[in-house]
């Protein structure tokens, strides 16, 4: 089989910027971000971030449910908050379009049933990439996701390859965890191939349905742990949801709102409505414990000499959940990505500025050790 030439030279600078709305859909994170080389090779150096939070209203509908027509609606309508996020992080580095390259997008998933979950895996991203690439005049790579599912993969975690890229000692392999809306764990050392990663469990959903409900909309997370902070754990339910399967279940494996979004958040409220604070330390604790079992079972036995674990994402903004995890998985030292020299808020939307990059020149950018997709490939579609 021929492979069409790359559109780019991988020793050339390539301007990228990468986008993405998390499992937590708050905002749209802008990266852009200067990517020499390739492969192992590659070197990464971010030139500007912005975080565009989204309108309440839109946030709602997201979290909310869908069908066709609603579904088509979001999809436009994201794809241009997308589009205005690119342009702002291009302003504030002071860059002109005719400088970058392309847009990575992730955009928001809406739907992911990865293999073993259904008879047909499939994933689901939105945020017209054709809106994106009209109001910005540039070429977009979008739906990371859907080749490494057709391969075989669950289409996610992607980040371990920028974990890889960006992050890996050179001696003892490192963790890369990131505490967003779902929780998952990269774990890096000198050699691609010995990169394993997957979700861990629930990291901010829960607590940040939880939080919706006792505030009736007010916040729309546990900020500073003081909702968490003025309840306390209710010990049956803690051990009835770390029963769960999927926390059993040994990677690769990943997971998304179906499992721990609203449906879950409804069942809690219902069997304990007047005990919001005692839920949300639940919730927490669920999160650490999860985190922490998944180590135990699954990191420590393959790397029992990691260096560390570097927390990225929303989670590592609420003290009392940090606090809690460095507890619970004493000695190991628990770092914020930052201490790496790399701010952790922008970690996730220069993954698809490093994606977009490795598209244009053609390089495979999952991790089959990580996704279970039975080869490498090229992740991404373009729309000019």
């Amino acid at each position: 089989m021929r492979l069409p030439p790359p559109l780019s030279d991988s020793e050339r600078p390539r301007l990228c910027i990468g986008l993405l709305s998390g499992t937590s859909a708050d905002a749209v994170e802008a990266a852009l971000c200067e990517v020499t080389g390739t492969g192992g090779g590659a070197r990464l150096r971010l030139l500007s971030h912005v975080s565009a939070p989204f309108p309440p209203d839109v946030v709602a509908r997201m979290l909310g449910p869908q069908d066709a027509h609603s579904l088509s609606r979001l999809d436009f309508e994201l794809g241009e908050y997308f589009a205005r996020a690119a342009l702002q992080v291009m302003e504030q580095a002071g860059v002109a379009r005719s400088d970058v390259a392309a847009i990575g997008s992730h955009g928001q998933t809406m739907a992911h049933h990865p293999p073993g979950t259904t008879e047909v895996p499939s994933t689901l991203q939105i945020g017209e990439p054709s809106v994106i690439a009209e109001l910005t005049g540039l070429p977009v790579v979008s739906d990371f996701r859907t080749r490494d599912v057709a391969a075989g993969g669950h289409g996610a975690p992607l980040v371990p390859y920028f974990d890889w890229v960006a992050f890996r000692g050179l001696q003892a392999p490192r963790a890369l965890q990131n505490l967003g809306g779902i929780a998952n764990v990269s774990v890096v050392g000198p050699r691609l191939d010995d990169t394993f990663a997957f979700d861990t469990g629930p990291g901010n959903m829960v607590l940040d349905g939880l939080a919706r409900r006792a505030t009736h909309n007010r916040l729309a997370c546990d900020l500073d742990g003081t909702l968490s902070g003025q309840g306390r754990v209710i010990p049956e339910l803690l051990e009835e949801l770390l029963t769960d399967d999927f926390l059993a279940r040994p990677p690769p494996k990943s997971t998304g709102r179906e499992r721990y979004g609203d449906a879950l958040v409804e069942r809690l409220w219902t069997i304990h409505p007047d005990r919001a604070n005692d839920l949300l330390a639940t919730a927490l604790e669920l999160t650490v414990e999860s985190t922490a079992r998944a180590y135990e079972t699954w990191v420590f036995p393959r790397a029992p000499d990691l260096e560390a674990m570097y927390v990225s994402g929303g989670g590592t903004r609420n003290p009392r959940l940090m606090a809690r995890l460095e507890a619970r998985l004493a000695p190991l030292p628990v770092r914020r990505l930052d201490s790496l020299g790399f701010p952790e808020g922008a970690k996730e939307a220069a993954l698809f500025a490093l994606l977009a990059a490795e598209y244009l020149v053609g390089t495979p950018a999952n991790v089959p050790s990580a996704t279970g997709a039975k080869r490498r490939v090229v992740l991404g579609k373009l729309t000019p």
